[in-house]
């Protein structure tokens, strides 16, 4: 059975270039073949500021977008997100979705394809890996960081250099060994 890999669009703003950049990156991943690749807009969830009543652990929710989204996020093995860098940080939209489930992220590994101006987004990175770790995930170091996207992004389509396949692509690698070797903890403890 494949491993499945879900590429998480996080920015969900009117005008955003992050889609295109996912859908890039998605096919990417899709043409790798190590991963059941399924592309996922937190967009289309549309989760409220986080509002659920009781503690994400107990995984008693009493909303329907909870209900979905924890599906979604249950489904997955590994994850790849795809984020813009607000104010040298990961988008809220990104950290409300982190925050509205908790086990279902445990144990599994994740990598970014980060995008922005001159820094790439690699600051808003270096913030999110700390959610990720006390949510029990795996940042990886490979990843994707995409520097003046707007020069890459042209009538809604993504317009790689060589350096963002070869990124790609050891991003894959590593975080297939990565949800390989996590395997082992994502099953029901005896």
């Amino acid at each position: 059975m494949s491993l499945v890999l879900h590429t998480v669009v996080c920015s969900t703003r009117p005008g955003r270039v992050g889609l295109p950049v996912a859908r890039w990156f998605d096919e990417v991943a899709r043409q790798n073949g190590r991963f059941d690749a399924r592309l996922v807009d937190l967009a289309e969830f549309a989760l409220p500021i986080y509002d659920e009543p009781k503690h994400p652990v107990l995984q008693q929710y009493a909303h329907d977008h909870t209900r979905r989204w924890s599906a979604s996020v249950a489904a997955a093995d590994a994850f790849v997100f795809v984020m813009p860098e607000y104010n040298y940080g990961p988008p809220p939209s990104l950290l409300n979705a982190l925050n509205y489930v908790y086990k279902e992220w445990n144990y599994k590994p994740a990598a970014f394809v980060s995008y922005g101006g001159v820094s790439g987004g690699l600051r808003a990175v270096q913030l999110a890996k700390q959610t990720l770790t006390t949510l029990k995930m795996v940042p990886i170091v490979e990843a994707v960081a995409v520097q003046m996207v707007a020069q890459h992004v042209k009538d809604g389509a993504f317009s790689q250099l060589e350096v963002h396949q070869t990124s790609a692509t050891a991003l894959l690698n590593e975080l297939h060994r990565w949800a390989e070797a996590l395997t082992a903890l994502r099953r029901p403890a005896a």
